[in-house]
């Protein structure tokens, strides 16, 4: 290898623990080069408040420098309006976003081999008059990408998503035959691109109780999910399901799975969560770029405190390291 992975790392809302947890961050040793993108007055201060030191060095893009303990390269961009820990500012919603705006365009001119992003507050965001879903959709559509799949990983389990953010009334509407064989086939081809498996075995949830008990709870796994499957097995994927969610993750159904598909967010995440919360990492499959973030949001309450978990976002990086090295 010519040289380390370089890494974006977006500090995220600066009102929430998002900067803290950047400059906790950058106090281990990690095998890249780690540059954070975010108001370098605004990293400083909240290295100082949450009870560390950090030296900040300006990024410039042709100096190749190993990350230091200790020492963060910072790409600045001034915050918007002044920031407290725990009180948003909506004048810092564009701020938020032109963090992700530049560590994108970097990392697909290959500037950098991957994106690690601290939480964001979509609340703030769409109150700012700017619609916004979150990461996954933002990134995918600044990418041009029509079908971005949410994959949340905790150790050996992988768990994506067929639909993200979505009220639960219009779950069923959004679940098509076309949605699903657009999202196995991009799950399919990134668990062998970032995670190396040649031949991912995929296991499908059903949308309704029990699958839909043979269509007494509902017709979406006999009319829609079934025969997507079918065509996906036809295609030569390695795909088993619909299999009702509340068995899904039991030990024996997950010793035959490479990931867990399920039909909607709370379907899925709950358990992964309880399984791994606070050492979870949020992947974005079906971009041109890699991209982990953590499986938490900005915890207004902990921001300023020092007392923040920086366990998922070691996580994520840990991943973005490995998986920028499974590509180069």
């Amino acid at each position: 290898m010519s040289r380390l992975p370089r890494i974006a790392l977006t500090s995220g809302e600066p009102a929430g623990i998002g900067p803290e947890l950047c400059a906790a961050l950058a106090r281990a040793a990690w095998p890249c080069e780690l540059v954070c993108f975010g108001d370098r007055a605004l990293l400083a201060e909240r290295a100082a408040s949450t009870g560390g030191s950090l030296i900040l060095h300006d990024y410039a893009r042709d100096e190749l420098r190993a990350h230091v303990p200790g020492e963060l390269r910072v790409a600045h961009t001034a915050l918007g309006a002044p920031s407290q820990p725990g009180r948003l500012e909506r004048r810092n919603a564009s701020y938020v976003l032109s963090l992700l705006d530049a560590a994108m365009a970097g990392t697909v001119t290959h500037e950098f081999d991957a994106i690690v992003t601290a939480p964001v507050h979509k609340g703030l965001i769409n109150e700012a008059g700017i619609a916004f879903t979150g990461h996954t959709e933002y990134l995918a559509a600044h990418s041009g990408i029509t079908r971005p799949v949410m994959l949340l990983v905790a150790g050996e389990l992988r768990v994506a998503l067929a639909t993200t953010h979505l009220p639960l009334r219009a779950v069923s509407g959004a679940i098509t035959a076309a949605l699903l064989r657009e999202v196995l086939d991009v799950l399919a081809i990134d668990l062998t691109r970032h995670f190396g498996i040649a031949q991912p075995r995929i296991l499908v949830c059903g949308l309704n109780p029990h699958a839909g008990e043979g269509g007494h709870l509902g017709s979406e796994e006999l009319d829609v999910i079934a025969p997507a499957l079918a065509d996906a097995r036809a295609r030569g994927l390695d795909v088993s399901g619909p299999v009702p969610a509340d068995t899904a993750f039991v030990p024996a159904q997950l010793a035959g799975a490479d990931a867990v598909l399920a039909m909607y967010h709370d379907q899925g995440l709950p358990v992964l969560k309880h399984a791994g919360f606070g050492r979870a990492v949020n992947v974005t499959l079906g971009l041109p770029v890699i991209r982990t973030s953590v499986d938490h949001g900005t915890a207004l309450d902990l921001a300023g405190t020092g007392r923040a978990d920086v366990g998922s976002l070691e996580a994520a990086l840990a991943l973005a390291i490995e998986m920028a090295n499974r590509r180069r």
